[in-house]
């Protein structure tokens, strides 16, 4: 059987799904901005950039608790985000962790 976040094509729809989901929230919005230094009106443009839609995902899992509700609310698991990151452009294991 074949692990249906196996390719790239999926791990970008998993981090495009991510990405609406940071961008819909009044709380994590602000810290992404502020985290990556992009200015609001600078998203779309920031998303054709190789490496930000692995760092969208990086930054849900760099959080547990962002981490857990983005799972649970796309129905996709943890271990399968993490798997989705590796397969993206500069997609690796080396974010921070945050409280």
């Amino acid at each position: 059987m074949v692990d249906k976040f196996s390719t790239s094509k999926d791990a970008e729809a998993i981090a495009i799904e991510a990405l609406v989901f940071v961008a819909s929230d009044p709380e994590l919005l602000p810290r992404f901005l502020a985290l990556t230094g992009i200015e609001a009106s600078a998203i779309r443009e920031a998303a054709r950039e190789p490496g930000f839609l692995a760092g969208v995902l990086q930054f849900i899992l760099a959080h547990e608790p962002t981490l857990m509700q983005f799972s649970e609310s796309s129905g996709i698991p943890p271990a399968n985000i993490g798997a989705a990151l590796r397969r993206l452009p500069l997609g690796d294991d080396n974010h921070q962790s945050s409280i």
